[in-house]
């Protein structure tokens, strides 16, 4: 489901963090949620760093109202660029450990569209294919949101929802 809004309003059991390797929230998403959630997010998050490209982390939520923030790397230092494979591999890595935490209902951000470098639709084609080649019958997961910040990136998830890509 495709929402219009910020992640840490959302109603949901976990949000997903673009994360860096290192684990420090300067900026976009991770910042907002930084700032937002407390400076405790960002102590737990860096206390199991370095997380691999690939891979992800649950911290606890601090002060937002969410179970758990799943955070994901799309790139290996801060302010990095990243590309639609590592997109589609943090996107992956976010549902494994939402299943892993058993978490019904997840919200995305645009994963890699800020300092990233990647285009919108780009991403949402990436984040859309990685999330229907994981979640399976059986997944603890009913509900995936896609939150979007702006404009251009919730037209960008229509669209990818609308013709969902298969092996791009």
């Amino acid at each position: 489901m495709v929402m219009r809004g910020d992640i840490t309003q959302v109603s949901a059991d976990a949000i997903v963090v673009p994360a860096n390797s290192l684990m420090l929230m300067g900026g976009g998403v991770a910042g907002a949620v930084k700032r937002k959630g407390g400076e405790e997010v960002e102590r737990e998050a860096r206390s199991r760093a370095p997380v691999r490209l690939g891979d992800a982390i649950t911290t606890g939520p601090g002060r937002l109202l969410v179970k758990g923030i799943i955070h994901a790397p799309t790139m290996e230092r801060p302010a990095g660029e990243t590309s639609p494979e590592i997109v589609y591999l943090a996107t992956r890595a976010a549902v494994r450990e939402a299943e892993r935490n058993g978490y019904r209902v997840v919200a995305f951000p645009g994963m890699g569209t800020g300092v990233g470098g990647i285009r919108p639709e780009v991403s949402a084609r990436q984040m859309v294919r990685a999330i229907l080649d994981t979640v399976k019958p059986g997944s603890p997961i009913e509900t995936v949101y896609l939150v979007a910040y702006e404009e251009e990136l919730e037209r960008a998830f229509e669209a990818a929802l609308e013709t969902p890509p298969r092996n791009l």
